[in-house]
């Protein structure tokens, strides 16, 4: 799983992808027959097919994270979120700064010692958070200015049979993709395979959007994380997906509502391959597969989710084997293209 480890560490919150940018596209390279940028930053690899029918699979690159909008004299950060950050996930946590050079800080907030009764009961802000690196003022200001950005200091972490990291939002989804491309180098394909990697999904699947009315896929299947409620207190019928039981099959989020011919087909594949499966409705939020919906042609799109507990949190868990089943219902499903009409 080093390739995972080195995703996860990669930095690139949503717009500042630069860094994950440059492993991809250096991972991607001697998967594909072509790769390329945009100007949006996307990374888009092509692999040739004997018919000309577009599959596009989408992964998005970008993280959650914070941007740095203030800096006060005594070197203290002020930030605001980039993405669904939940105020609660910051509460003294280790950060990464990336200003000049990269700065380890911590984030602080008032202490419970000296808070009012009326402050204790308060649900804090973002805002109300600073960062503390340890330095003088002036120092800091030296290395540090307004728009620099922010991320978790996590590391990759096995745990049982899972991994825990931060940003598996989406690096998972890249990794599978990338694993899938692994599998079929050497293949001769039943249609044209878009690989992409694509920016600012955290911020409204604007990457996606672009290229969707870029390349008009036919068919788009998004890869990326659905939330696994399979905790203390959410109720049965609020569980989304659980981990361990397999890729999860969309079938519907707040993006978008997936094609049901081509659910239909993911599930059949995978129960002729004997991939573990089960099928998901996300009430809120969405994927990149809402914005290639939306191509100039329309597509038939879903999504293959891999199972997430602690979603949007430094501590983003997932199950070993729901990775294994996805990466080869991707797989499976490219082999098995071109086969189906999914037009309704």
């Amino acid at each position: 799983m080093e390739l995972l480890r080195k995703l996860t560490a990669a930095t690139g919150i949503s717009g500042r992808e630069e860094d994950v940018r440059a492993l991809i596209i250096k991972e991607m390279k001697p998967l594909v027959d072509d790769v390329k940028t945009d100007v949006m930053g996307n990374v888009i690899g092509y692999r040739k097919g004997k018919k000309d029918t577009r599959l596009v699979m989408a992964g998005h690159m970008d993280e959650i994270g914070l941007i740095i909008n203030h800096i006060d004299d005594k070197g203290f950060l002020r930030v605001l979120p980039v993405g669904g950050i939940d105020p609660r996930t910051l509460m003294a946590q280790r950060v990464v700064v990336h200003g000049k050079k990269e700065l380890d800080g911590v984030i602080g907030t008032k202490p419970i010692h000296i808070l009012s009764e009326e402050e204790k009961k308060k649900a804090l802000k973002v805002e109300d958070y600073f960062i503390d690196l340890g330095l003088p003022g002036e120092e800091v200001k030296k290395l540090v200015s307004v728009g620099d950005t922010v991320t978790w200091n996590r590391e990759f972490t096995e745990i049982g049979d899972c991994y825990t990291s931060k940003a598996f939002d989406d690096r998972i989804g890249v990794y599978v993709i990338l694993e899938a491309l692994k599998k079929l180098k050497g293949k001769e394909l039943p249609v044209e395979v878009y690989a992409v990697a694509t920016v600012q999904e955290e911020v409204g699947v604007r990457g996606a959007t672009t290229t969707a009315i870029g390349l008009e896929p036919d068919i788009g299947i998004a890869v990326d994380i659905t939330l696994a409620n399979d905790i203390p207190g959410p109720a049965e019928h609020q569980q989304i997906s659980r981990l361990g039981e397999g890729a999860a099959i969309k079938i519907m989020d707040g993006h978008s509502i997936s094609n049901p011919k081509l659910v239909k087909h993911l599930a059949k594949i995978a129960e002729k391959k004997k991939i573990k499966y089960q099928y998901e409705i996300l009430p809120r939020g969405g994927t990149d597969a809402g914005a290639l919906q939306r191509s100039t042609k329309g597509a038939a799109v879903t999504t293959i989710s891999i199972p997430t507990r602690y979603a949007h949190s430094p501590v983003e868990t997932i199950h070993k084997d729901d990775v294994k089943a996805s990466i080869d219902l991707l797989v499976a499903f490219i082999l098995d293209a071109g086969k189906e009409n999914y037009t309704l």
